[in-house]
């Protein structure tokens, strides 16, 4: 099905969006919606927040050089269990940042040039697809991930 999608250009990733997983059979599934994910912003192309999440407080960014990344990966259904996510939620905002952790740049994944948020301090690339102008299919490419993850992006309302 990504295959199958156009690129996305820098331009059209710009904005708040809001994420949701893609069951996929992936480690990762359901995980960040237990931990309170919300989405990604982009403000400008050296400017991304790859990890906004949301609590009764409202929004806030994590930087996601503070996410053990191999626990994720070899762990992902232990951690969404309910008693684990919720102590977890409760010190998300331990790791908030008001800095972009993130770039946007135009790079080839699958044979395809498409826009791309390239993670600041881990070996992550989340690459996008246009479903329709207001809706993206991503896919986070972890250099020690044995296959991508996959997520959806809804344009919020400006």
């Amino acid at each position: 099905m990504y295959d199958a999608l156009p690129p996305v250009t820098v331009a059209q990733l710009l904005g708040a969006w809001q994420g949701s997983g893609l069951s996929t059979g992936h480690p990762m599934d359901g995980l960040l919606e237990a931990y309170g994910w919300h989405g990604k912003r982009f403000d400008g192309p050296d400017e991304a927040h790859p990890l906004v999440f949301a609590d009764r407080r409202g929004r806030f960014s994590v930087n996601p050089a503070l996410v053990p990344m191999g626990l994720v990966d070899r762990h992902g259904p232990r951690l969404r269990d309910d008693r684990v996510a919720a102590a977890a939620r409760r010190t998300l905002r331990a790791a908030t940042t008001w800095r972009p952790r993130a770039r946007l740049r135009m790079v080839e994944h699958r044979g395809v040039v498409t826009g791309t948020m390239s993670y600041d301090a881990l070996p992550i690339n989340d690459h996008f697809r246009l479903v329709d102008p207001d809706t993206l299919l991503g896919v986070m490419d972890l250099r020690a991930m044995s296959r991508p993850f996959c997520f959806v992006l809804r344009r919020e309302a400006a």
